[in-house]
């Protein structure tokens, strides 16, 4: 099974690391380091996808693809 792709980027603007998941809508977090803001989306996608359960809302496939990995 493959899983859901994470960004993580050096914020300027936050003096910190975002990692965020493209599939999941909204699903970010944010870190003093990039692997305490991978950490920390990791919670976060366990949040969110026990939310979208409880709510009813459908869980995304993992579609999510950086340039970087696709085949021409």
């Amino acid at each position: 099974m493959r899983d859901y792709h994470i960004n993580v980027f050096f914020s300027e603007d936050d003096n910190g690391y975002i990692a965020d998941i493209p599939d999941l809508f909204s699903c970010s977090a944010f870190g003093e380091t990039p692997e305490a803001a991978l950490s920390e989306v990791l919670k976060a996608k366990t949040a969110w996808m026990a939310s979208a359960l409880a709510n009813g809302i459908a869980i995304p496939n993992p579609v999510y693809r950086p340039a970087i990995y696709q085949v021409s």
